[in-house]
């Protein structure tokens, strides 16, 4: 019987907490190696009524069983991969592509399900995930549904889950797992002395160059082709790279290398000490995959290669080194793929991550759904003047760390129901999308105003209408110049000039005359420009407006529109 962990018994009745008040489904996010195969053992051991547990390949559909069964309990396995298909126990574990295909009968009398891996689940219909828990809901319409995962985030939508157990709303678009009800991060981790701690090693001595890969329209992965023509051309990079993992891992116990194509990894396996090194492929039979696996678990090897496969469900706790020869556009793969070298090993003080493709990730604070705007850009904390919550966005900060502008749309605060447990969210707009019909603020991204129903056009499309529109000019302004003039009455004025880098301008005329002009300009200039939006700047004057010019913000683009002899400016677009 094993005895849980602190943060393992806190996500147990996290779970247990929620689901006596509520059957919406929700999730713990448990870095790799925080041992999740004991927290699914003793929520199967504690429930009332039958279980499933579904994972989508048998390394993973056997390791949780074994936990299960090291309690002193029996468990049932569906899996064609471990040839059994057992269904009569309390507790049954089952990869996901039998379960698929079972019949109707096996979905009955389950009052929780337990989905490993869970980021896997995709919102969309079609999918197996989605089939079966489908099934499982329609026969048992008071189920429990859990997902676990290290990584709650999908390259194509971003968060998987909608609030936080903390108060934080991650997306407020819907989501299968509404809540995330216990989350550990793999800095606690380390900290803790639970995980070893990676040493991020970019690019060491040479590196292959993908910064040419991008995602195609309505494409989540690299085309293999691209990827391998890049490989191609700078095949010659190869033998550096592979000479300078051999010379960083003379000291070290294990090596995993993980390489881009089924040609790239047979390059890197020859260049490899022979004695010492193994490749293993999606196509590699059953037995010869599980020989070679033994053999680098017992040391026997000390290198092992493979493409896409050992990223989950495998565990070799001596790997001490992680060489990534692939590109990856999802942070998730990325962390599976370090979190293969994380786990504690006697003797083992570090790991070693070399990243040989010229575009990590940081496994530590991911980026997830708001890419960052510009190299520059870093992570800065945004209190919200509404409800305090303190908001993490792309910033700007001084040499003191200062913040001088963020990029945030929208307060992710919310408040807590002590009762009901009912989220709330905060909804402060640090910047909103202004109707053309009503001028009503609207959230970033919205399609149809909330006041007055009309459609709102996005940027996008005004950038696009505007480029084919005759009559009509965009500027991507270089600088953004304030002056003070005089009309020919004699009226003094504030002129702000959009200049490009061919020295071009659009303007800009503010008027400071009575209040009603002073409320112009706060409505068509500073609501827009403030670099800082949650702190509101009220000028009455031209003078204020030139000691302000530092607060306010450039646009990304001007649009203007012939009217008469003279450019109007009818349209800015920010970040």
């Amino acid at each position: 019987m094993y005895k849980l962990r602190r943060y393992q018994q806190e996500a147990v009745d996290s779970t247990l907490r929620h689901f006596r008040r509520s059957r919406e489904p929700a999730l713990l996010v448990l870095p790799t190696g925080s041992g999740k195969s004991l927290v699914i053992a003793e929520l199967a051991r504690i429930a009332r009524g039958r279980v499933l547990v579904l994972a989508h390949v048998k390394e993973l559909v056997e390791q949780n069983s074994q936990k299960f069964e090291s309690y002193g309990l029996k468990a049932g396995i569906f899996s064609a991969g471990l040839d059994r298909k057992e269904r009569d126990e309390k507790v049954i574990f089952g990869g996901i592509q039998s379960v698929a295909r079972a019949d109707s009968s096996f979905f009955a009398d389950f009052s929780l399900v337990i989905v490993d891996e869970c980021h896997r689940v995709s919102g969309e219909g079609g999918t197996q995930y989605t089939e079966v828990l489908q099934k499982l809901l329609s026969q048992n319409p008071t189920l429990c549904v859990l997902g676990l995962t290290a990584t709650p985030y999908r390259l194509d939508t971003g968060w998987i889950y909608q609030t936080h157990h903390h108060g934080v709303v991650q997306t407020t678009e819907d989501r299968f797992f509404r809540r995330c009800l216990y989350e550990l991060t793999l800095s606690e981790m380390i900290q803790g002395g639970y995980l070893t701690p990676p040493v991020q090693i970019d690019a060491p001595v040479a590196s292959y160059d993908f910064s040419s890969l991008a995602l195609k329209n309505g494409e989540h992965a690299y085309r293999l082709a691209d990827i391998e023509k890049i490989l191609h051309d700078q095949s010659r990079v190869t033998p550096s790279i592979v000479q300078n993992i051999v010379e960083l891992s003379k000291e070290r116990r294990g090596v995993l290398i993980f390489t881009s194509t089924v040609q790239h990894a047979r390059e890197v396996l020859s260049l490899l000490p022979e004695d010492q090194s193994a490749l293993v492929l999606g196509e590699t039979e059953g037995s010869e995959r599980d020989e070679l696996l033994r053999n680098f678990r017992e040391r026997r090897i000390k290198y092992l290669v493979n493409v896409s496969v050992l990223t989950t469900g495998f565990d070799a706790p001596h790997v001490d080194v992680i060489a990534i020869l692939r590109p990856t556009e999802s942070v998730s793969l990325y962390q599976q793929i370090v979190g293969r070298g994380l786990r504690l090993f006697e003797g083992k003080s570090d790991c070693l991550v070399l990243d040989y493709t010229g575009v990590p990730h940081d496994i530590f604070r991911p980026e997830i759904s708001d890419k960052k705007p510009f190299d520059d850009a870093t992570r800065v904390r945004v209190p919200c003047p509404q409800c305090d919550h303190n908001n993490e966005f792309w910033g700007v900060t001084d040499s003191k760390g200062e913040v001088l502008e963020h990029f945030g749309k929208k307060c992710k605060g919310a408040s807590i129901n002590p009762e009901s447990q009912e989220i709330l969210p905060c909804g402060f707009r640090y910047r909103s999308t202004y109707c053309d019909s009503c001028n009503s603020e609207n959230d970033y991204g919205a399609e149809r105003c909330v006041e007055c129903g009309a459609t709102i056009v996005s940027a996008e499309m005004k950038l696009k209408d505007a480029a084919s529109a005759p009559d009509t000019h965009v500027m991507r302004p270089d600088s953004m110049l304030f002056d003070q003039k005089r009309d020919k009455k004699g009226r003094e004025r504030l002129e702000v000039r959009y200049y490009d880098l061919d020295g071009q301008f659009l303007s800009e005329i503010f008027f400071f005359e009575s209040d009603s002009d002073a409320k112009v300009f706060f409505y068509n200039f500073s609501r827009m420009h403030n670099r800082l939006p949650e702190r509101t700047l009220r000028v009455r004057s031209i003078e204020e407006a030139l000691l302000s010019r530092d607060q306010f913000r450039m646009p990304i683009y001007v649009i203007a529109r012939k009217q008469g002899k003279y450019w109007r400016i009818r349209e800015k677009i920010f970040l």
